[in-house]
């Protein structure tokens, strides 16, 4: 059995559930964003920059888990970077170089939808890069990711998971509504086709860039309510380890809002 075959894709939420247990994850999300920030307390000292990586399969979801992470927060203080075929300049770099810039500093968040995976997952399924070069990129991106943490930064990556019939009902109901046909594309259906072949690529890449510095986080996908609660827990969880190891003290409840 691969990585994937050990998740339960039954797992689900109520409505009910998940408005209590976001709204909680929520308020704490904005006050530890708050710390992070340094303009809490006014004491100016800036917590561990955060990276939150999203990857997973198309209609997976990503979009409506960064969407409740982001609800709560001033947008002027996070930037969500989202990452489509590299151009063709950037073909002509390393292709690491065209996510520095979309990294946070001391203080900052930011959220990355698709990242470097991309050279490990598409361009290896679809060819676009040499085998050579998806297979030099594990290491490429270990010490990458290395060289961002022992800097400071807290990366958490993502891996959100639905199962084979969940995602065609999905690309199903897409189809159908006239708010969310854009969302649907040729390509879609053509990586669909292939979805063998880029699991194969997603297992390898969780067994090979899954470190205690940069961990993936596998998320049970098929109930969207659970996921973006599982999300947003998960990142407030480590979080909180984040500033309790660079010195900073959080209390276990929310100044002025609900405990923990």
């Amino acid at each position: 059995m691969s990585t994937l075959d050990h998740l339960d894709l039954s797992l689900k939420l109520s409505k009910a559930q998940e408005e209590k247990r976001l709204a909680k994850a929520q308020e704490r999300l904005l006050y530890l964003r708050l710390v992070l920030g340094g303009i809490f307390d006014g004491s100016g000292k800036l917590g561990p920059p955060v990276c939150l990586v999203f990857e997973g399969w198309d209609a997976s979801g990503k979009g409506g888990a960064i969407k409740r992470v982001m609800a709560p927060l001033d947008p002027r203080h996070v930037r969500v970077a989202t990452f489509a075929a590299p151009t063709f300049d950037e073909k002509r770099h390393h292709f690491l170089t065209r996510f520095w810039d979309k990294l946070p500093g001391w203080g900052g968040m930011t959220i990355l939808d698709r990242s470097w995976y991309g050279r490990v997952l598409v361009e290896r399924v679809e060819g676009f890069a040499t085998e050579e070069q998806w297979r030099r990129a594990y290491a490429e991106i270990r010490g990458f990711e290395r060289s961002l943490s022992d800097e400071g930064m807290l990366i958490l990556k993502f891996w959100i998971h639905i199962s084979d019939d969940e995602q065609l009902a999905r690309f199903k109901a897409r189809q159908i509504d006239p708010l969310k046909g854009w969302k649907l594309t040729d390509e879609d259906w053509r990586n669909r086709e292939k979805r063998p072949e880029y699991e194969e690529a997603v297992v390898e890449m969780l067994e090979r860039t899954d470190t205690s510095f940069a961990p993936w986080i596998l998320v049970e996908g098929n109930d969207k309510r659970y996921a973006r609660v599982k999300v947003i827990e998960t990142i407030i969880e480590h979080i909180e380890t984040a500033l309790e190891k660079a010195g900073i003290e959080i209390p276990p409840e929310t100044p002025g809002g609900k405990s923990k």
